[in-house]
């Protein structure tokens, strides 16, 4: 059976071999416990450091603000819980939006069950939040506000540089996910006055099972009561041993992709542009999300006169694409980030995310291209 051509890189991205390779001698070799007081302990104690200071260089931090974790889910739950912990006697409410992922409207959520309040801002058609409906969700008693930097789905890139100035100028702290922006748009961070940024490595082609939560350094210090307990490893606030190989290879995976940004932002802009002008041309297709306030290589469109179910079908023996979340895959309920973008239900089952990446190559787009348009029309039309 010929595998079908891989358009889903929101959800996942092949592991680069350079990245395979850096981590390989931390498998066999190199495998100690960086905590042990010996050799093997030094050496993998080394390896973590270096890592750590490599990441920390990429986002032009220091190293003691990145804090290790399992994902940038598990960096949510550390963020906004740990927040909410820190914080609850300067006040109880939380200021996030409709179309984050689960991994930041479930923590949310959960807090409500405790007495917190939880404002959940709107978005417009084109997936942003207006500015002006946050300014005005402050509260006396915000203590955080939680906005993704891209929408996982509709690759949305919100405008976090005036989100962070808002949130400074009240002294509430600002949690981003950047699960899907890291390496793939810039992300200055004292610019952004970002005090929080959750990201993970398998999204910029590295290792599964390993993220981060950047955690501004500098005073006022930012607190967080920790959400795991144990030997104390990453300075309290995370304990568990640490995933060498994991680490080495996401910062081998973060260097990568920062040494090609921009001209990945431009190879796979252009190859994004092609997908959606073959679409288009189909009629009765409407694109999810603004086409230049979006990741590169993100496409997301729903399509009319067809259902969805059976558009994901036909497309899957050719084509590896989605109708959003991959974490939601399951749901049969539409989209909550179309449905929030006004999308009918009908229609936002009818959806597709295409994401292109490093490895996908022009022809595979030409390809893709003309499978999308060949599928809609026999769903429309028949034989």
């Amino acid at each position: 059976m010929q595998r079908p051509l891989y358009f889903d890189y929101q959800a996942t991205t092949p592991l680069d071999p350079a990245v395979f390779a850096a981590m390989t001698p931390y498998f066999t070799e190199a495998f100690g416990n960086a905590g042990s007081q010996h050799f093997y302990g030094w050496e993998a104690d080394a390896a973590i450091k270096q890592a750590r200071q490599s990441i920390a260089a990429g986002l032009e931090t220091e190293p003691e603000a990145i804090i290790f974790t399992s994902g940038a889910t598990e960096s949510n739950n550390l963020a906004i819980k740990g927040v909410a912990e820190a914080y609850f006697a300067q006040g109880k409410h939380i200021i996030t939006v409709q179309t984050e992922h689960r991994a930041v409207l479930d923590p949310c959520r959960y807090l409500e069950t405790l007495g917190f309040e939880a404002t959940y801002l709107p978005v417009q058609a084109n997936g942003l939040i207006d500015l002006a409906q946050l300014e005005s969700a402050f509260r006396p008693d915000t203590i955080l506000v939680s906005v993704m930097a891209v929408n996982n789905e509709i690759g949305a890139v919100q405008p976090l540089e005036a989100i962070g100035r808002l949130c400074r100028e009240r002294g509430v702290l600002f949690h981003c996910d950047g699960a899907q922006a890291l390496g793939k748009i810039p992300l200055p961070l004292d610019a952004l006055n970002i005090d929080l940024l959750s990201f993970t490595a398998h999204k910029l082609y590295g290792p599964k099972g390993i993220g981060a939560l950047y955690i501004r350094p500098g005073a006022p210090a930012v607190r967080l009561a920790p959400q795991i307990q144990g030997g104390g490893q990453e300075r309290g606030l995370r304990s568990g041993t640490l995933f060498v190989p994991q680490i080495v290879g996401f910062a081998k995976a973060l260097e990568l992709a920062l040494a090609e940004l921009e001209s990945e932002k431009e190879r796979l802009t252009q190859l994004r542009n092609q997908l959606w002008s073959a679409a288009e041309k189909l009629g009765d297709v409407y694109l999810n999300g603004d086409l230049e306030e979006r990741v590169p290589g993100n496409l997301n469109f729903s399509v009319g006169g067809v259902k969805g179910p059976s558009l994901l079908l036909a497309l899957q023996p050719h084509l590896a694409v989605s109708s959003g979340s991959a974490c939601s895959a399951h749901n049969p309920q539409p989209s909550h980030v179309l449905t929030a973008l006004g999308r009918a239900p009908d229609l936002a089952k009818a959806s597709v995310r295409v994401g292109i990446g490093r490895f996908t190559a022009p022809a595979e787009v030409q390809r893709a291209g003309d499978i999308i348009a060949e599928t809609i029309i026999q769903l429309r039309y028949g034989d």
